[in-house]
């Protein structure tokens, strides 16, 4: 059937970006559908331009008896098209394997409104006999929701916001996975982006596994599930396709040098400036850290990174030492493949120092990092930053521990 409806799309579609999406969701829902249980479900969010190509491909892959709901993700916004009615909902298709999927109804279930509970407040939990009301009553635990959900966006000046563009607002997520899985159970996200539907599973108590393209993306996931479950959090799961020896960071850097720029910034907790693929204006990174005595003082200060994975020589340490000055940096870092010739050291050695009001030794103000030495725990010799560093938005604390990951059988 999927072949079929990939035919169709293509005799009138032709060659088209929506085709080309269309082509790359068929194959990853195929394999959806094989690792999904008999008892799970898919939950898949577009916007209109593309729901009703991808609803019949859902159909053709999942079976349109499998076919559960089609969700109006609703929201306010500001301004309004001039020529056309507000745009103001995604849609979230709902399907199954099989008939024996889980919902838990009880878990999701909505207050009812208050004129409703003062109308049929005899009716709560309780059946009344009579004519008017005959066999019906209104459940202790609310109203079942439609399959028309009002729930904001995550504001700008949000906590929750991370600064992500396409991060969905938790209250989204914590509905769908209350309702289609339960404590133990596994949930699988493959466009994981920042990390809200693994962040939400560890809340409530799933197992999950997270899959993203970006070495950005899967840095973010870190710091925010750190900041959410604490440190001890990094060692409840494993991350599958980094690099993990010189080797492979070689193959990474060959393969697609962006990505390995964003890997080895991970490494130093440090954040990608926003740039486009393929400039390079000297700062490849930054690190903002707060370093003053008195705690009523906000004071943000920088730690700027580059990183080099060719060839490298004193020229490169030379310029980064006149960025930092540009940037007016506290320390400037220069993380390299190759080993660091004696003349790159004496470049950077010429940086004089930063002086930190903690501590009585200075930190050397340039610094110079190989990827092997990063890969054998050495890191940046700088304030400690598990103290002051304020580099990305700190997610909400979770309330209560997370589930442990176990290892999976495959």
């Amino acid at each position: 059937r999927v072949s079929q409806a990939m035919q169709a799309f293509r005799t009138f579609l032709g060659e088209s970006d929506m085709m080309a999406y269309l082509a790359m969701m068929a194959s990853r829902l195929l394999e959806l559908r094989r690792v999904l249980k008999p008892i799970g479900s898919i939950y898949l969010h577009c916007d209109p331009t593309a729901s009703h190509y991808i609803k019949m491909l859902m159909d053709a892959v999942f079976s349109p008896v499998n076919f559960r709901n089609e969700i109006a993700w609703c929201y306010r916004g500001a301004g309004y098209p001039k020529r056309d009615f507000g745009k103001r909902h995604d849609t979230i298709l709902r399907y199954s394997k099989t008939n024996e999927y889980i919902f838990n109804l009880d878990d999701v279930r909505e207050p009812y409104a208050e004129a409703t509970r003062e109308r049929f407040k005899h009716y709560i939990g309780n059946v009344r006999k009579g004519k008017d009301f005959g066999t019906q009553k209104l459940h202790p635990l609310g109203r079942q929701p439609d399959d028309w959900w009002q729930i904001q966006p995550i504001a700008p000046s949000a906590k929750e916001r991370l600064g992500y563009p396409t991060q969905k607002p938790e209250t989204l997520l914590e509905r769908i996975v209350k309702a289609s899985s339960n404590e133990g159970d596994v949930v699988l996200d493959p466009f994981c982006g920042c990390g809200t539907t693994l962040a939400v599973a560890a809340k409530l108590n799933r197992r999950w596994i997270g899959i993203d393209i970006t070495h950005l993306a899967i840095g973010l996931i870190k710091h925010r599930l750190q900041h959410a479950f604490g440190r001890k959090m990094r060692n409840t799961y494993e991350v599958i396709g980094e690099p993990t020896d010189l080797s492979s960071a070689k193959k990474l850097a060959q393969e697609d040098t962006f990505q390995f720029e964003c890997w080895a910034l991970g490494l130093v907790e440090a954040r990608s400036t926003e740039k486009k693929k393929g400039a390079d204006k000297g700062i490849d990174g930054r690190l903002y850290f707060h370093d003053e005595l008195d705690s009523r003082k906000t004071n943000t200060k920088q730690i700027i990174i580059s990183v080099k994975s060719g060839h490298t020589g004193p020229t490169h340490v030379r310029d980064l030492r006149g960025v930092i000055e540009r940037e007016n940096a506290e320390i400037g870092v220069f993380i390299c493949m190759q080993k660091p010739t004696k003349p790159m050291r004496t470049e950077a050695a010429s940086a004089s120092f930063y002086k930190s009001p903690w501590q009585k030794e200075p930190y050397p103000r340039l610094q110079i990092l190989t990827i092997e030495e990063l890969l054998n725990g050495k890191r940046i010799d700088c304030p400690p930053l598990g103290q002051v560093n304020v580099t990305f938005k700190r997610a909400p604390k979770a309330k209560g521990k997370a589930t442990e990951q176990p290892e999976f059988e495959y």
